[in-house]
């Protein structure tokens, strides 16, 4: 089930002060979270052509044009800040040209940019297939997310979702069809493949598909000096995809992690809960995570009740969604990795449940350095007692992702920093409650900027492109590959070149862009 209402549709648009022409495009927390603060319309997309007239027209007018899908966007970097034209893809949501031959270990499929995950997984399950593991959450669309570079976590198989892509059409500054084919020896490719949207708007993409499997999902618990001294690539390597759920007041690690089994090794079909609650935790949540803006021991309270729920398996019987106690869980490839909304429940955005976010990526072979790192950060601050909590009800969020080589993706390799990035990376992905009350600010505030400015200054580090602040995006701009040698690979200056080509009026500049100098 999906909900009508993600946070990003007309009812999220409210009027800027000050102008009365202006609007505000909310990210998928809703009125005030602005993703764009100065939006002059929002056109409702019915299809690729209607897309391309809008851009045309947009041309004509000289006005900034932004797609946008599902909004899994964070904070206010989507846009540019001058006046932009929202073309909205979520009705642009046609998949055809399926195939995948009885026998064929692989096949494709093709869907428009507005396409969410949850919609292509049910539509490739009724016919066999999946996308394997280059996959993300339910509510993200296709073309937002290769775009911005979404991932699942894993080391040993492929699972950036640019990854799955055998070609993208682009809508480029011009308002025409460019078909990017997948080619590492092509510039074009590379810049595509984690394009931020600055080449133009990413109407169709062809998908790698595969026969469609069962996997199981499985959880241990760690005292968390087991894997801060022991080998984190050894908890995640061997598995098809693998992460850890930290929780740093508890001192203890959460290690999940899925495979394939036999289809009929067993009849079970585990359905997993992402961001769904009753009507009665989300009250009971948000008054105590509001409490914890002013009492510590309210977000230690929270930790340990997270910390309890997570310990059981969030999975239903998708037959008859019933509560499955016991782990490994089975079921088949979407519904086990993802899932969804149980049926009797909503999204926790939709209870005004909102959070702050930070994820950055680092090399692997610094995983234990990393993590130290922070522990001592926590360590410094934990005689005031701050700990942090998650709207994820799952603590935070330690991702993995093989090396995958393009010019802007977290996961790329082979550039001129000196590091190591071809082993992968580890995500630090650090999730915390945003109060609806006060100044929204969180307790013990400048802690939580002490923690970015710290691993991104003390370590080679990429940003997630959705998931951070202009602030982040700023400071960590200096551990891009800008090609300021001689041996330099020059990744944004060559990315800098595709874009001039696709775009050379900067009609869809953004604020990322800007930091980056594209323009």
């Amino acid at each position: 089930m999906i909900p009508t209402s993600l946070g990003v549709g007309l009812s999220s648009l409210l009027l800027c002060s000050g102008t009365a022409s202006a609007l505000v495009w909310n990210t998928f927390d809703g009125p005030g979270s602005p993703a764009c603060h100065n939006v002059s319309r929002v056109h409702d997309a019915t299809s690729v052509e209607d897309m391309q007239s809008v851009v045309k027209s947009a041309i004509q007018s000289k006005s900034l044009v932004r797609a946008a899908g599902k909004g899994h966007m964070w904070y206010d970097t989507q846009c540019s800040d001058d006046s932009t034209i929202i073309v909205r893809t979520e009705n642009v949501a046609g998949i055809y040209d399926f195939n995948l031959p009885e026998g064929a270990p692989h096949g494709s499929v093709l869907v428009d940019a507005g396409v969410t995950f949850f919609q292509l997984a049910e539509y490739l399950h009724d016919r066999g297939a999946s996308v394997g593991y280059t996959l993300t959450n339910w509510n993200i669309s296709f073309g937002g997310s290769v775009a911005m570079g979404a991932h699942r976590s894993s080391i040993r198989e492929d699972s950036m979702v640019a990854a799955g892509v055998l070609a993208m059409d682009i809508i480029d500054g011009k308002g025409e069809i460019r078909r990017v084919e997948r080619d590492e020896s092509s510039d074009d490719w590379l810049a595509a493949s984690t394009s931020l949207g600055l080449l133009g708007i990413i109407a169709r993409i062809k998908l790698k598909i595969y026969p469609d499997s069962k996997v199981y999902a499985k959880q241990n618990t760690f005292d968390e000096k087991e894997v801060l001294e022991g080998d984190i690539y050894g908890l995640i390597a061997p598995y098809a995809t693998a992460n850890l759920w930290w929780w740093p007041y508890k001192r203890k690690f959460h290690q999940r992690y899925y495979d394939v089994v036999p289809a009929n090794f067993t009849e079970q079909q585990g359905f997993q809960n992402t961001f769904s609650v009753t009507d009665l935790e989300a009250f009971a949540a948000k008054n105590l995570l509001n409490s914890g803006k002013y009492l510590p021991t309210s977000n230690m309270l929270m930790e340990e009740i997270f910390f309890g729920q997570w310990e059981k398996p969030n999975f239903r019987e998708k037959t008859t969604n019933k509560a499955i106690d016991k782990w490994p869980v089975y079921g088949w490839n979407y519904d086990v990795l993802i899932g969804g909304l149980y049926p009797d429940q909503k999204a926790q955005w939709d209870y005004g449940l909102r959070a702050y976010t930070l994820e950055l990526a680092f090399p692997v072979t610094m995983a234990n350095a990393v993590l130290k790192r922070a522990r001592g950060l926590f360590d410094e601050e934990l005689k005031r007692g701050i700990i942090m909590t998650s709207t994820y009800r799952s603590g935070i969020n330690i991702k993995f992702g093989r090396h995958y080589f393009d010019f802007l993706g977290q996961q790329t390799y082979n550039t001129s920093d000196g590091v190591d990035w071809s082993k992968g990376t580890i995500m630090f992905d650090f999730p915390s409650y945003r109060p609806s009350v006060g100044d929204e600010k969180r307790f013990n505030e400048p802690f939580y900027h002490k923690v970015a400015n710290a691993l991104i200054d003390e370590f080679p580090c990429r940003p997630h492109w959705t998931k951070n602040t202009r602030e982040v995006f700023a400071r960590s701009k200096k551990h891009l590959d800008p090609g300021v040698s001689a041996t330099s690979t020059r990744y944004l200056a060559r990315f800098k070149a595709v874009r001039k080509r696709f775009d050379p009026d900067g009609i869809y500049r953004n604020v990322i862009g800007e930091i980056l100098d594209m323009y």
